[in-house]
């Protein structure tokens, strides 16, 4: 990308509005702006104007703004020029900057540069897409920590700790026989492992981050006729899936997304878990295993009259599911003197009747938190690519711990240095330029 270039796009989202806003950045942003709008820059100072056209038509009124580089948000010249709200009038605004000798801005191109000129990592990059896109106000602020850097500070702190250690490692391989100032192995072995210990807590925080971002993905699952569909039916708050006397309804996999006190939960509800079947039915299965493998939370769904029936089965299915939650349904069907559930990991539930749905709520918030009510507290938002990166650094840094212990100091140093690039890539201070044009193509314009 050539920074050469002034780019110039509306920044304000689409439709009508009472202001809206047309934003430059680049070596002419100012003197596009000053000719527009007929006013000489002040840095940081709101001036009124007129925006008129090449042959001095107006266009409208509004306030011209300009923020010198580098102290601006994307560390080039900036101007911005607000205007009423209306798409057609931004519009003609836009063509005016490009008639000047702007462009159009690609989507996410101002982050992109206020990335490569430093003024952000990536992953503050991208909590300003997650804050812009936040759907309920934890995820704004988990998203605005980030942006604050909450999440990249503690990135950067275990890639200096891994740095460190990899260089006393290498010096130990090196300099073998000379008197150099360095770190025993047995204290590089001790801090390898304070620093996996971080690495582990750091990557359930960004687990639970990325659940505030994308919801929490929830499988039912269950014998046939368990009541899968029904409570699904009742999650959602309506008649989303067949419900039926007949065992197998379901075939295939139902999505719902539904919202429980602010969580987003997105549930799958899936065929009945049986031997043998038809086609039909065993194609079904076979989805609901495969939607078991990307889950965050398996719903294990029994009939609450029988619910050791098909215990060891459901446990195995799930069994590589991080968090599991026992549902008894159609406690409606329960005599009056049943005993109670005495279960930390299960609730007593009606479909039906909506009996029990209330704690069910509580459960899955809690399961939403980490396995604690107030644990979003505090987080900061994360994406699937920044917990598959800490997933990757905490399996290099075990290795490189299970090669110092066996005494191949090469082999340790190698897997330091591939968990060091792993974290490097989080933040963007490694990174492929493919995977970074994935990244800010995936923003709003003018953003």
């Amino acid at each position: 990308m050539s920074q050469t270039e002034t780019i110039a796009a509306i920044a304000t989202a689409p439709g009508a509005g009472g202001v809206g806003l047309v934003r430059l950045s680049g070596p002419r942003a100012l003197e596009i702006a000053a000719t527009i709008s007929g006013r000489r820059a002040v840095p940081r100072r709101a001036q009124r104007a007129g925006f008129r056209a090449a042959d001095g038509e107006a266009i409208d009124d509004g306030i011209v703004l300009a923020f010198p580089g580098p102290h601006s948000f994307t560390g080039e010249d900036v101007a911005e020029l607000q205007a009423h709200g209306s798409p057609v009038l931004l519009r003609r605004l836009v063509e005016r900057c490009c008639e000047l000798g702007a462009r159009p801005a690609r989507p996410g191109e101002f982050s992109e540069r206020a990335f490569l000129n430093g003024k952000l990592d990536l992953v503050q990059a991208e909590a300003i897409a997650d804050l812009i896109a936040a759907a309920d106000l934890r995820a704004a602020r988990a998203a605005r920590r980030s942006l604050e850097g909450a999440f990249s500070q503690r990135v950067e702190a275990i890639a200096g700790t891994l740095l460190r250690l990899r260089i006393h490692v290498e010096a130990a391989i090196d300099f073998v026989d000379e008197p150099i100032d360095t770190l025993g192995l047995p204290q590089v072995a001790a801090e390898l492992d304070g620093l996996r210990g971080q690495a582990r807590t750091l990557l359930e925080r960004a687990e639970r981050g990325r659940r505030l971002r994308d919801g929490l993905h929830a499988v039912l699952l269950g014998p046939p006729n368990a009541g899968k569909s029904s409570l699904l039916n009742a999650l959602a708050g309506d008649a989303r899936a067949i419900v039926a006397e007949v065992a197998g309804t379901t075939r295939d996999v139902l999505r719902e997304t539904v919202r429980i006190d602010g969580l987003e939960l997105v549930l799958a509800d899936t065929a009945g878990l049986r031997e043998g079947g038809d086609a039909i039915e065993r194609e079904g299965m076979r989805r609901a295993h495969a939607e078991l493998a990307r889950a965050d939370l398996a719903l294990l769904v029994v009939d609450a009259r029988d619910p050791s029936a098909d215990r060891a089965a459901l446990e195995a299915a799930a069994a590589d599911v991080p968090m599991r939650l026992w549902i008894h349904n159609k406690a409606d069907l329960l005599d009056a003197g049943a005993a109670p559930l005495d279960a930390p990991h299960a609730v007593r539930v009606s479909a039906l009747t909506g009996a029990g749905l209330e704690r069910l709520h509580a459960l899955l918030r809690e399961r939403a938190a980490g396995g604690a009510p107030d644990a979003a507290e505090g987080e900061f938002s994360a994406r699937a690519r920044q917990v598959d990166g800490l997933r990757q650094t905490l399996g290099h840094a075990d290795a490189a711990a299970a090669e110092l212990g066996l005494g191949r100091l090469e082999l340790a140093a190698e897997e330091l240095r591939l968990a060091h690039d792993t974290l490097g890539a989080i933040t963007g201070r490694i990174g492929a330029d493919e995977m970074l044009g994935h990244i800010f193509a995936s923003f709003c314009i003018g953003k």
